[in-house]
């Protein structure tokens, strides 16, 4: 089968394995694009293999690339004595203790092949865990601790696996040497890695100098950078290209803190494009494991020297010695921190302890590692077990996800739950206070000429306003506290009328024009209905009316004087907007009443029928509403992050909203 029809199927097996996540969410999205790469393997009959470096070129530089430039600074130098402890330490401690075990389990594995499997069994993956964790809500320091510990053991499992594998095609191996090669490798790399991502920075600002300022173009330059990265690094160098990546990835991080807000399309056009690439890549990594599954258990089944209960014995074994290392090491580095004061240690729990075990979950990268073992030795004999390897391998990525499956929902208690929670009101409430200072700029800004404008984008963050307010709240409870605010505005209105009445200054034929307007309103919130459609249904009435010859409410409008009802609708909502204001002022959350007066606001503008509505000129003027609103968004996100009400990576999110909608004012389409 031609190539092109496996990546097609690929493709398709990463569209179904998402439908499938949506439908069955407790299943990891990782489990199900395995099994989906077993069925793949059986349908074609062949497995799929590709080469070594052309792995680690294709699927390794990239997910490390994006790690370097996605994780928090501010979370991996807090957390940086534990990262690098777990990245260094514990990667050395389960090479060596499990590939012990392994060759104690298994001795016709040799002891470097035994090495090169434990090596490769030792970097975390936050990427399959990070779908349970949205799920069970897993304490953030301990998610920060394993994406941060990926970021570099991921680097440091592969070295280590390389001079491993190195060590069992050739039969030699030397301490002294492999130390040197490792140093020489691990600094080498990491210069180049932060000179070649200044360099490749230096030559988009120099290009942007000459003019070529094109976001597409800069973009496809931002996603060449870690191929281009890892093959000088690893051909010209030959030192770690995965080092390089990591270190490019993180130049990247930093450049883009100065720049976010002054490229925001090309920032956008970059992430939208990452997360497409990610996407498939760590998609086809699980893919292509299912794919070599089938293959490698015929060889385990087939073979008469293993016994099927006992391979799968071997997966488990292999399994519980590293997560029992893992779960020494986290209780003794808590416990040292513990007793030596570290700054934010906290006394050893288990519970938390055990969470940091079963989230160190196996995935992308140990398969895209497992999957380059050669199939030849350098004698030309065929490489020993290696089959075996990549059937344990895979069964360890798959028990050690299913047991995070089921036991992280067990361990993972409501306090962490009520934790996300508080954080996630914290980001709606900053997000309300965006948009409340948006529309205050707006109003601020509006003059006769740009009113029309203006009324347009008040509108558009009051529907963005109501949004953010209902996403918060259940939809029963929501309603329900809108409806009281909007009951309050139909009667500071009825006041208001009642008031002009009493004073002779309207009749009461149009007084109860007037108060017919409110009853409609009224009528709509007590029955449940949209406003919308029960103006559907008044105005097929009141059509069947006038073919039955029946006058109905336009037939008394004709009475009067239709301007008159007008300008007092328009007087009597401006009152209405003027007590909510002051209504709002003594509530401890006015965002309830903010958003009703939004939407009096836009019925306002509604009844003033502007007629300024050139559509170049409107969007000129809409768009020079929205830069200033965003110029004091930025400034309001900096003053909130400083005076502690929002955290950095919440910082970090809503600036990425704000770039987001500037994008769209400045964005033009490039051929």
């Amino acid at each position: 089968m031609g190539i092109l029809t496996i990546i097609l199927l690929l493709m398709l097996g990463l569209l179904i394995s998402n439908i499938v996540s949506h439908f069955i969410p407790f299943i990891p999205t990782a489990l199900t694009q395995i099994v989906l790469g077993v069925i793949i393997d059986l349908a074609i009959g062949s497995s799929f293999e590709i080469g070594a470096e052309w792995f680690l070129l294709l699927f390794v530089a990239p997910i490390l690339y994006n790690d370097g430039r996605s994780f928090s600074r501010e979370e991996l130098w807090g957390l940086k004595s534990q990262i690098f402890g777990n990245a260094f330490v514990l990667v050395i401690l389960t090479t060596v203790l499990c590939g012990y075990v392994i060759n104690w389990l298994i001795p016709a594995i040799p002891m470097a092949a035994c090495l090169a499997l434990a090596a490769i069994l030792s970097p975390t993956d936050p990427v399959a865990v990070n779908g349970i964790a949205k799920r069970v809500s897993v304490p953030e320091k301990v998610m920060a601790l394993v994406r941060g510990e990926s970021l570099i053991n991921d680097a440091s499992g592969l070295i280590a696996f390389k001079y491993a594998i190195a060590a069992a095609v050739t039969g030699y191996y030397s301490l002294r040497e492999a130390l040197w090669d490792f140093s020489y490798h691990f600094l080498v790399g990491a210069a180049a890695g932060l000179i070649l991502g200044l360099f490749i920075t230096f030559i988009r600002f120099i290009l942007r100098q000459k003019g070529i300022s094109d976001p597409v173009f800069h973009s496809l330059l931002q996603i060449l950078t870690p191929f281009g990265v890892y093959i000088v690094t690893e051909d010209i160098l030959h030192a770690s290209g995965v080092i390089a990546v990591v270190a490019a990835g993180i130049i990247h991080s930093v450049i883009r803190e100065h720049t976010e807000t002054l490229l925001p399309e090309e920032q956008l056009l970059t992430e939208n494009t990452w997360a497409v690439l990610l996407f498939v890549l760590n998609g086809f990594v699980f893919l292509l494991l299912g794919m070599n599954i089938p293959s490698a258990t015929f060889v385990i089944i087939s073979s008469p020297d293993i016994g099927n209960w006992q391979a799968f014995g071997y997966v488990a074994v292999i399994g519980l010695a590293i997560l029992g290392i893992r779960f020494g090491w986290s209780f003794l580095s808590e416990a040292y921190r513990y007793f030596r004061k570290k700054s934010g240690a906290e006394k050893p729990e288990i519970r938390t302890i055990l969470i940091a075990t079963v989230a160190g979950v196996r995935g992308a990268v140990t398969m895209a590692g497992i999957l380059t073992i050669p199939v030849f030795l350098e004698n030309g004999e065929l490489f020993p077990a290696r089959s075996l390897i990549i059937f344990i391998a895979a069964g360890v990525i798959l028990l050690l996800l299913i047991l995070a499956t089921v036991f992280l929902p067990l361990l993972c208690k409501k306090e962490a739950i009520a934790d996300r929670a508080g954080e996630q009101d914290n980001l709606y409430r900053a997000k309300n206070k965006l948009m409340m200072l948006a529309i205050n700029k707006i109003k601020a800004e509006t003059n006769a000429e740009n009113e029309y404008a203006a009324s347009i984008l008040i509108s558009e963050y009051r529907r963005g306003f109501q949004r953010n307010l209902s996403g918060r709240e259940s939809d029963q409870f929501y309603n329900r506290r809108i409806n009281e605010i909007r009951l309050l505005a139909l009667n500071l209105q009825r006041k208001y009328i009642n008031g002009l009445l009493s004073g002779g200054e309207i009749d009461v034929t149009v007084f109860d024009i007037l108060t017919r307007f409110l009853d409609y309103r009224e009528e709509a919130l007590d029955s449940g209905f949209s406003l919308r459609t029960l103006s559907f249904l008044r105005r097929t009435a009141s059509d069947f009316r006038r073919m039955r010859g029946k006058p109905g409410e336009a037939g008394d409008a004709t009475l009067i004087d239709r301007q008159q009802v007008k300008d007092i609708r328009i007087k009597a909502i401006n009152e209405a907007i003027s007590g909510l204001e002051e209504h709002a002022r003594a509530q401890e959350q006015p965002e309830y009443t903010y958003a009703v007066i939004l939407e009096y606001e836009r019925i306002l503008q509604r009844l003033k029928n502007t007629n300024d509505r050139d559509n170049k000129k409107l969007e000129e003027q809409m768009d020079e509403l929205r830069l200033k609103v965003l110029d004091a968004e930025r400034s309001e996100l900096r003053r909130m992050y400083e005076a502690g009400e929002i955290t950095a990576s919440q910082e970090k999110e809503l600036r990425r909203f704000t770039n987001y909608i500037e994008s769209v004012v400045l964005y033009e389409h490039y051929e």
